[in-house]
Parts: structure tokens; sequence; C-alpha cells
């Protein structure tokens, strides 16, 4: 039995903790907000968002940091993008030399286009700093629905330690060595994600719907090899895998704000009807921060910033990427002579 706590006590957060509690750990949940922590702590039951999946009596919930952090096992680190650096800097102090910590949560780091697990390294440098990433949308997770995931970490007796805290006969764990890969295609797909909720929003099919997957993980691949990731990784869960589940689902927080903006809300309008961290809007001016940097062409991704920042329409957006230059879909493919 391992001593984890979550640091964040959101959706993912709250079905992880299920999920580790079901394999026999001891789990304690932290959240800054203290009337999230009296809900928990009165409910069990994570009454606004994960409604109806119910936590056992003797799980611990608070709003001590310090208490969360220390001396624990592992730390499985929750918190929203946004909120990823301000958190950690909060827990560094309390940190023991070697910690494991597992980022869950996705998105780039608009001012210094880091990635989640480079703000935590900086921030916390004496942690060992894994990612846990793929198709696994909290409401079916809580539920016990069968799910597969990937831990990345960059020692193997790690990764393996991890694999083993998590998976169970609903939860298969797959592991990998590649961060950054699996890292940035789980940012970049909530881009994508929210190119395919717009094409929604403005009436279009599947046709549409594939297109955008296809070409989506093209560019995804395509910047992320350019910055160290392998291409395998995103012909796998954490690349095309996770675009998938995020582009098609209603679960997808990514997806529901992108069809209020393809019906003609606003980026803002959008994000206060979802009531949850819209994580693509936070990635997609840090990826074209990325793609500027290594000179990567990311068409879709460039239009979702028109729309999101520039005031272009979404029906105009669509029309920029249909009538872009003629293109080889593979150049690497030989033509006979």
């Amino acid at each position: 039995m391992a001593d984890i706590s979550i640091i964040g006590a959101g959706s993912w957060g709250t079905a992880l903790a299920l999920l580790l509690y079901r394999n026999g750990h001891r789990v304690t949940v932290w959240s800054i907000m203290e009337q999230e922590i009296e809900m928990l702590q009165k409910e069990h039951e994570h009454k606004e968002k994960l409604p109806g999946v119910k936590l056992p009596e003797d799980m611990e919930f608070t709003t001590d940091l310090e208490a969360a952090v220390m001396g624990k096992d592992v730390l499985v680190l929750a918190v929203p993008s946004p909120y990823t650096r301000a958190t950690s800097h909060k827990m560094s102090a309390f940190v023991k030399e070697g910690q494991i910590i597992v980022n869950v949560a996705k998105g780039i780091e608009e001012t210094t286009l880091f990635t989640l697990s480079e703000i935590i390294e900086e921030e916390i440098p004496q942690a060992q700093v894994a990612v846990l990433s793929g198709p696994s949308h909290a409401e079916e997770v809580g539920r016990g629905i069968p799910t597969t995931i990937v831990v990345g970490a960059r020692k193997k007796d790690t990764a393996e330690y991890l694999q083993n805290i998590f998976m169970n006969e609903v939860f298969r764990v797959y592991i990998s060595p590649d961060v950054p890969g699996i890292e940035l295609g789980a940012a970049l797909k909530n881009v994508v994600a929210l190119a395919a909720g717009i094409a929604d929003g403005l009436g279009y099919g599947d046709n549409t719907k594939a297109a955008l997957i296809t070409r989506g993980i093209a560019e995804i691949a395509r910047l992320g090899t350019a910055m160290g990731g392998k291409w395998e990784t995103f012909c796998g869960l954490t690349g095309i895998g996770d675009l998938i589940v995020t582009c098609a689902s209603m679960h997808s927080r990514n997806r529901r704000a992108g069809i209020l903006i393809g019906q003609g809300h606003t980026m803002e309008e959008a994000m206060a009807e979802v009531r949850m961290v819209v994580e693509g809007v936070y990635s997609a001016k840090a990826a074209m921060g990325l793609a500027e940097k290594y000179n990567v062409q990311l068409p879709i991704i460039e239009q979702v910033n028109e729309v999101l920042f520039h005031g272009k329409s979404a029906a105009e957006a669509v029309g920029s990427l249909m009538l872009r230059d003629k293109k080889i879909e593979n150049p690497l493919i030989p033509w006979e002579e």
C-alpha cells in the first residue's frame, strides 16, 4: 500500500483518488478551496464536477498543503494547467529529495513555452517528475469504465512503480520514456478539439471531423518530433488516441467550448458556460509560439488562434483551411519515375 496525495480536487483528481483508493492505497485529496473540501467531507461526492460518483467515508480531504505533501510516497498533481506553476511553487518547501510527482494535467505555459513537467522541475528541482496521460475522461474513469493510459518517466523503474500503483482490471497502464512526446500530444490535442467543436457548432458533419482529427495529428506530430518527441508516441494513446476521444466526446470541455464558439458565442462566453478550465484556450497561443520557435506550420491551430483571439469568424477560418495551397499528403512517399 502506498500513501498518496492528490493535489487538486477537480473531476480528474477526484476520479483518480477513487481509482487509487480502490487499488488499496491510502489517499488524501487536497484543494485550495475550503468550500470544495467541506463539500467533499460532508457529501463524499463532488456534486458539481463528478456527480454520481461516491467517495469512501475514510478518504481524507484537506486544505493543508504541508500535511498533504509531506511524507507521501507519491504526489499526483491534478490542478488545471494555468495553476501548475503557482501550486508547484507553494509545494516546493515541503517536497523531499527524490519525491515522485505525477502530473496529470495537460497544457503548455504561454509565457515560457514550457511543458507542465518542465514547470514542475523548475519549481521543485528535488522531485522525480512523471506524467500520466491518454484517452481518459474523468466521468468514465470514476464509473470504472475500461480505460487505457500511458505513464511517462525518464527512469524505467519509476515508470514501472507507477504502473503497479495505478493499474487494475479496468485501468490498463502502459509505460514510456517519451515524456515530451506524451505531454505535447496531450496539450495540443485540446486545441484541435476546439476546432472539432467549432466545426460541430457550424453544423458540419463526420467528413469534417475526420479531416480535423487526421490533419490535426499530423500537425501535433510535426511539432512534437521537431521538439524531440517520438513519432511512435503520436501514433499511440497520448497522440491519436487522446485526440479521437477529445474531438468526439461531449465529456470534452474543449469540444463543448468549440461548439459554442461555432454557434456564435465568444471565447469568454463559451468558457463561462462550460464552467471548467478549457485547457485548449491556454495552449493555443503557446502552440503558435512553439511553431515559430521550431519553424513548423500548424494551419489548423493557427486558425483556432485567429478565431479565439483575433476576431475571425469560424466560417472564415474553415474557408482559409480549405483554400490553402495544394499539398502532397505525405511527401516522404516516393513517386514512380
